[in-house]
């Protein structure tokens, strides 16, 4: 009997890996991933939690057949922390509703994922850690530059097109500007605005 639940155990865990490999994007990396303990599982179906090259992805079975999904990008972490037990690692996710500047930030909640394999959940861990350190350092930056075009009084206008101001280096503040908006708006991704912001200095 317990060979016969340790193979369904193993069927739906390698149709969970299945799924996940099935929603990544191309391009996107499955760098790990980790599965709560049996021991968690009573009451509710196993979670399984993974770390992509771009976001971190929880999965569960549905009630109904099928899987559930949530997932945020990395840039919307806050912070991640782990209690490592007798029974397992918990791991907790803390997430912000926007991260475009960090001074525009606002929690808006906490995930408490309980109960996986402690070498798993280092992992899951170590990569959250590194994640959340480059989206910092990046928001860190973004900011200051925002702080300076604020503090130069830098008048910007919301049409190039129309704007002949004769000046190189008003001109690239206005292109700069409007990198930004399409970046906040998520119009573009953050590599895309660093090589346009390269592209504008290198014109001055």
């Amino acid at each position: 009997m317990a060979t016969t639940d340790n193979t369904s155990d193993d069927l739906h865990l390698n149709k969970a890996l299945e799924h996940l490999k099935s929603v990544l994007v191309a391009g996107e990396t499955l760098d790990a991933w980790a599965v709560q303990r049996k021991l968690f599982a009573l009451t509710h179906r196993r979670i399984l939690i993974a770390a992509t090259s771009g976001r971190f992805i929880q999965i569960k079975r549905g009630l109904l057949g099928g899987f559930d999904m949530t997932d945020f990008r990395w840039q919307d972490l806050g912070d991640a922390k782990i209690k490592v037990g007798i029974f397992g690692a918990d791991i907790f996710v803390k997430i912000f509703g926007s991260t475009d500047l960090a001074i525009s930030k606002d929690s808006n909640q906490v995930l408490i994922l309980p109960g996986f394999r402690k070498e798993q959940a280092e992992q899951i861990y170590r990569l959250a850690q590194a994640q959340d350190q480059s989206w910092r350092e990046k928001r860190r930056i973004r900011e200051l530059e925002e702080m300076r075009a604020k503090s130069g009084g830098v008048t910007i206008g919301t049409n190039t097109a129309t704007q002949q101001t004769g000046n190189a280096s008003e001109d690239a503040a206005t292109k700069l500007q409007q990198a930004k908006e399409m970046l906040e708006k998520k119009l573009i991704t953050d590599s895309e605005f660093e090589s346009i912001k390269a592209k504008i200095i290198s014109g001055l």
